[in-house]
């Protein structure tokens, strides 16, 4: 972002933003002694520039893994603070559209019956309730936030039954673990990302399903956390895909072979782990005799802003006679776009990469987030028709270094 007109644009928003809240802060503290408005209104400027300034700057500053960390919290906390005025101020302005209707009515409507000519009508002062409900909606919003930071490393099992009347008979009961999105760029606590593979392990699941984006950006900084994913394992294989992250296209590279040579030492790191990575093909999966197909892919996706890697043809030739399959594709647009259009046979698809946002609401009954407008599956499992899939809700977080309301999540599958 750096040096980018979007980055002035938001730096503009954010000053109008700040003069308009403003207005509300001084009708607010009319009351209040000089110098306890000196003290607020002073306050209110110099952390308001300070944002401002930090906004510019952090794009800049080149921090080790441990600062990295601030970083983003400080960032998340900026981008708290403008989505705070931002909601404070759609109150304010409903609050000035009911004064300027109050004004215009009177002014046109209760004008001077004596010379037929609209008169002033008097002033009508700022709603103290509806600023101060702006206030707290959006005071309630960045608290959240705030709280949110807690919930990066708080894993939670989510547990799912699926019958499928074709499943072979020793597969019934089977227990898979369904991981995705670790992005380990983003960790900063070692020991909290251990006691997420120590829960994967204690469910003893019988194969473990890794649906892609192991880093944000580079190969790297997967590195530190080898030996806590090698301890994944499973009787029946643990199995991996790429998901758009890993592929390195978010950052400048010197050349096409540095990419290429990021790519090819993540897939080693898959292997370094003990994950047998799956590139456009599919292996059969044995039990007491009896076999499934589980085909992997790379990303692909429906939308225009992610890349399409993957080629499901080539992946699913030759599993046509299997009497079961399953599909790891990242990205769940897939499903829709591709899967159930032209494979009808693909009985269960993995997916992940939404993240349900890291933010929404999730109580029996109702769930809500944000991402629901951009993704029609965008966590948990749906069914259409005899086929079904399931979207992981990311064990890692990306850019916003916490959770609400969306969990980190490692997921139970149980066949049934």
């Amino acid at each position: 972002m750096r040096n980018s007109p979007f980055l002035f644009l938001v730096a503009g928003l954010m000053i109008l933003l700040d003069v308009y809240f403003f207005q509300v802060v001084k009708m607010l503290a009319g009351s209040a002694a000089p110098r306890t408005k000196t003290i607020l209104y002073t306050g209110y400027w110099i952390l308001s520039v300070l944002v401002i300034v930090l906004l510019f700057v952090l794009p800049y500053l080149q921090l080790d893994n441990l600062r990295k960390g601030l970083r983003s919290t400080v960032f998340a906390v900026l981008v708290g603070l403008f989505i705070f005025k931002l909601f404070a101020c759609v109150f304010f302005l409903v609050d000035d559209m009911r004064r300027g209707i109050q004004w215009l009515w009177g002014k046109f409507f209760f004008a001077g019956a004596e010379m037929g000519e609209p008169q002033a009508s008097p002033r009508i002062s700022r709603s103290v309730f509806l600023s101060w409900l702006g206030i707290a909606v959006g005071g309630g919003l960045f608290s959240s936030l705030l709280y949110g930071f807690s919930n990066k490393y708080n894993y939670r099992v989510k547990r799912v039954s699926v019958a499928f009347p074709n499943l072979p008979a020793a597969f019934k009961g089977l227990k898979i673990v369904q991981l995705s999105d670790i992005h380990s760029g983003s960790f900063t606590d070692k020991a909290a990302v251990r006691k997420g593979v120590d829960k994967v392990m204690a469910l003893k699941p019988d194969l473990i399903l890794f649906t892609g984006d192991l880093v944000n950006n580079k190969a790297e900084e997967i590195v530190p956390y080898l030996d806590v994913f090698d301890k994944l394992q499973a009787p029946l294989g643990v199995y991996s895909i790429f998901g758009n992250h890993d592929y390195g296209d978010y950052v400048q590279w010197d050349s096409p072979e540095q990419k290429h040579q990021n790519i090819e030492e993540l897939k080693g790191m898959h292997a370094k782990m003990g994950w047998r990575l799956l590139w456009d093909e599919h292996v059969p999966i044995e039990k007491d005799g009896q076999q499934f197909a589980l085909i992997g892919i790379q990303n692909y996706s429906a939308l225009r802003n992610f890349a399409r890697y993957g080629n499901l043809a080539k992946a699913y030739a030759g599993a046509e006679n299997y009497p079961f399959k399953i599909l790891m594709s990242h990205d769940p647009t897939h499903w829709d776009y591709e899967v159930r259009p032209k494979y009808g046979d693909i009985d269960l698809t993995l997916s992940g990469h939404t993240h349900g946002f890291q933010f929404g609401v999730e109580i029996p009954g109702f769930r809500w987030s944000p991402v629901q407008y951009v993704y029609r599956q965008w966590a948990g499992l749906y069914k259409e028709g005899r086929q079904v899939i399931y979207v992981n809700r990311g064990y890692g977080f990306l850019g916003y270094p916490g959770r609400v309301g969306i969990l980190p999540e490692i997921t139970l599958l149980e066949l049934a």
